[in-house]
């Protein structure tokens, strides 16, 4: 098993994590998403983004805009919501805290 199909459950649970830090920064829409995962070790595809950003939406987390588009029809530009902002927050934390533990036990 390599370790890409090892790690695939970790990589998978932290997506979210990362559409909120990516989202945060600016208004985007998903080819920029895509775009900036492809250049990590948490690529992936479309058929998994829309989904998990359809999800994040119901749960009051982002919300989107349509913007024209110069290079064709109209895009679909996310941004957080205060909420969104407030589980950015919380993951930050939790994320410190995460290593934090693990640098702990390691010694």
């Amino acid at each position: 098993m390599s370790l890409d199909e090892k790690f695939a459950p970790i990589r998978k649970g932290l997506l979210e994590y990362l559409l909120l830090k990516i989202i945060s920064s600016e208004k985007v829409y998903v080819a920029e998403i895509l775009q900036r995962l492809t250049a990590t070790d948490f690529a992936t595809r479309e058929g998994t983004l829309y989904p998990l950003l359809s999800k994040m939406r119901r749960e009051g987390l982002l919300e989107y805009e349509w913007q024209e588009s110069g290079a064709g029809p109209p895009r679909k530009y996310y941004e957080l919501t205060a909420k969104g902002r407030q589980q950015l927050e919380e993951l930050n934390e939790y994320w410190k805290h995460i290593n934090k533990t693990i640098g702990q036990l390691g010694r």
